[in-house]
């Protein structure tokens, strides 16, 4: 009796808690063209979903120049606070490539010496924020590649702060475009990059100096939100830029690229003519019914907490809405915002979900005779 007790109850959970497909369409997007960049390596991503809308050798090794600098932020915004003072080291005078020609014991903010490593590029900038927040230039980068592993990189190494060519130091166009997107979500970071041409302190004289962004995809790209340069002999022309338009943010990234302006041009043009950003479902526009077995109503609506978006191609509609719930019906009360299984959009090749709650209180029918399977479903899994 046991055993047939548990196998009746086994296929009682089995029906009732099976996922259930409430919505399917055939409907496809158009194929895509495939631009041509001059670019070694190069990618293109939507910076909220992550979602690879081009790639060009985008997994090989290779170096990454000043934009290097993007991680050098966001480590800096960790260990300290942008208005915090800074001492420049005697370290950082006279490092070799781009400066703003600091002073030793010259007295600057975090924020003010990220403005001169974003904008101007300085090396002199990139080491004095090192050794001044970890010690030494070395102990810096340490940090950086822990920062990198932290997101999952596996084939991204940091030897400086700066990014002067070593063999040792490297990324991908993969991985650089996430960490362009993880320092997209910095709001003084991106803030900074976004920045044309500001003015910082000068040694405690009375004139200042003048930063201008090197970005010049800052001028002439509609849409245009900053990023990074990069250039050195040995790395060729580096550039990571963020575009965003009608709620949809590009990330492009090219390594090695002879004609980085006109391929950053190319690449965020295809990703805003050929995709967007689709808001499927607001947060509880969403509706499902589940069935009440123990109440004077028949069923209770469960609805998405979030928004169900997704990047896709421009025309591409739901291919499958899939809600997962524990069981196929309730027994009991209900209480609005109760979490109570999930709802899971696709739509070209990609898919989103969000958590269902219930959207109103209910109460149950206690004078209603409950039956056997109801009275199974009550013991076992009603909680309260």
């Amino acid at each position: 009796m046991k055993k047939l007790f548990c196998i009746i109850l086994s296929t009682f959970l089995f029906i009732c808690s099976a996922p259930y497909i409430c919505a399917q369409s055939t409907e496809s997007a158009s194929a895509l063209y495939t631009p041509s960049v001059s670019a070694e390596s190069a990618i293109l991503i939507d910076a909220d979903s992550g979602r690879i809308l081009y790639e060009k050798n985008a997994y090989e090794r290779m170096g990454m120049a000043s934009t290097t600098k993007l991680m050098t932020a966001l480590v800096a915004l960790e260990l300290a606070h942008g208005g915090d003072i800074i001492s420049v080291p005697a370290e950082a005078v006279g490092v070799e490539g781009s400066s703003i020609y600091l002073v030793e014991g010259e007295m600057l903010t975090l924020e003010e010496l990220l403005y001169a490593l974003l904008l101007s590029s300085a090396n002199d900038a990139a080491v004095a924020i090192a050794v001044s927040l970890a010690g030494s230039v070395e102990s810096f980068a340490e940090k950086m590649n822990a920062h990198a592993q932290a997101l999952g990189l596996n084939d991204t190494h940091f030897s400086n702060p700066h990014g002067l060519y070593d063999e040792e130091h490297y990324t991908t166009a993969a991985e650089l475009g996430i960490i362009a997107a993880e320092a997209l979500k910095n709001e003084t970071v991106r803030k900074i990059v976004a920045t044309k041409k500001i003015t910082i302190p000068h040694n405690g004289l009375p004139d200042t100096r003048l930063l201008v962004n090197h970005n010049k995809m800052l001028s002439y790209y509609d849409g245009a939100i900053g990023m990074k340069t990069g250039f050195t002999q040995k790395t060729g022309r580096c550039l990571v830029s963020a575009a965003e338009r009608d709620g949809m943010t590009l990330i492009a990234v090219t390594l090695n690229a002879p004609d980085d302006w006109h391929d950053h041009t190319f690449l965020l043009d295809f990703g805003f003519e050929n995709f967007e950003r689709k808001i499927f479902y607001a947060a509880g526009a969403f509706s499902y019914a589940l069935p009440l077995s123990d109440s004077n109503k028949e069923s209770v609506s469960l609805t998405n907490i979030e928004p169900l978006t997704l990047t896709v191609r421009k025309g591409a509609q739901i291919s499958s809405v899939t809600v997962e719930a524990p069981f196929r019906f309730m027994v009991g009360k209900t209480y609005r915002g109760r979490l109570f299984g999930r709802v899971t959009v696709c739509a070209d090749g990609e898919s989103v979900s969000s958590a269902l709650a219930f959207s109103e209180n209910t109460e149950s029918n206690t004078k209603r005779q409950i039956g056997f399977f109801e009275r199974i479903y009550t013991f076992f899994l009603i909680d309260g």
